[in-house]
């Protein structure tokens, strides 16, 4: 009987040392196995943006007639057929881009169970809304005022960007903080060994010079209308707040990791905070993107024109994997 009892409790303990990491493996990839959906940001506009949503989905055409009337011109127009001048107008790409992304999001219908969302500066407020924190009509008419106090700011001081290829995050910073006589602040964290710059005029020129006697390979202005997340926008930073805290906000369905946090946020306050902050703090893409794959996102699906944020994402990490819908 005794020996009966002795091979009953060996069977278990050796089934237990089998089950035991098998169960925890197990559990480890269940973790592992969440999926981020990411939104693009200006400059991924295209002409001929949208038609096909428009043209082969029923809720699609009439979200995007919806915001023809909105907006009270039809950004549609300029969209399908317009010409990339058309696409470069400040009131038209911002708009546009936010339109092709969430109307995407919600022609998905059950298929969009995100774990998490993130978009890169404009592209958050897709984010937003893709995930129920704002609904369509007010986040349209916010990236509409959006767009609108950016190109006022940008009218009012001249001002630019420039990207700054292969050199360290750390020194990019020093740099800037060497110019003391100009507005000059690094804006876009995109991926290691991709940064932005932003600012005056002259301070961008400077600061070109130095990124690459400092051994940048490249150091390059933008054809952009101004210093965007940088101090100059704080002109558009006031005005936006106010449409901002006069905005209803919800909880989402899932964390929205902001520009500014980098964090997963669900609190409404919070998220409306980060987003006033944003227009003149850096966008922290690559810590954002850190962020998301360290709390268990292994696969990132861009929504909207364009497939720039699958290849940052990719720079930034190697071992997830991407996808696009346009």
């Amino acid at each position: 009987m005794a020996k009966i009892q002795f091979e009953m409790n060996y069977k278990v303990i050796i089934l237990k040392l089998l089950t035991l990491p098998t169960l925890k493996k197990l559990k480890l990839e269940k973790i592992r196995k969440m999926k981020a959906y990411v939104f693009p940001g200006q400059g991924a506009q295209f002409v001929g943006m949208g038609k096909d949503l428009y043209e082969n989905n029923s809720l699609a055409k009439e979200m995007f007639e919806k915001a023809n009337e909105i907006l009270g011109f039809r950004i549609t127009d300029l969209m399908f057929e317009g010409t990339d001048e058309d696409l470069r107008q400040t009131k038209v790409t911002q708009p546009a881009i936010f339109l092709h992304s969430v109307i995407l999001a919600k022609t998905l219908g059950e298929e969009f169970q995100p774990n998490m969302v993130a978009g890169h500066s404009l592209g958050e407020f897709s984010a937003l809304v893709a995930a129920g924190a704002l609904s369509f009509e007010d986040g349209l008419i916010l990236v509409s005022k959006r767009a609108m106090a950016m190109q006022k700011a940008c009218e009012a001081t001249p001002s630019t960007m420039a990207a700054v290829l292969a050199l360290a995050d750390e020194k990019v910073e020093e740099l800037c903080a060497s110019i003391t006589d100009e507005v000059v602040v690094c804006a876009n964290y995109n991926c290691p060994g991709q940064l932005v710059i932003s600012g005056s005029i002259p301070g961008i020129d400077m600061a070109c010079e130095k990124m690459l006697a400092a051994g940048a390979k490249r150091a390059l202005k933008l054809n952009v209308g101004g210093a965007f997340h940088s101090p100059l926008m704080e002109p558009a930073r006031a005005e936006l707040a106010a449409a901002i805290e006069a905005t209803p906000f919800h909880e989402p369905i899932c964390p929205v990791y902001q520009n500014v946090s980098t964090k997963g946020e669900t609190n409404p306050e919070t998220i409306k905070a980060n987003l006033i902050a944003q227009l003149t703090a850096p966008v922290r893409w690559t810590q954002s993107v850190q962020n998301m794959i360290a709390d268990g996102a292994d696969h990132f699906m861009e929504l909207g024109p364009g497939a720039v944020l699958q290849g940052l994402v990719k720079k930034i990490n190697k071992t997830v994997t991407t996808a696009g819908k346009q």
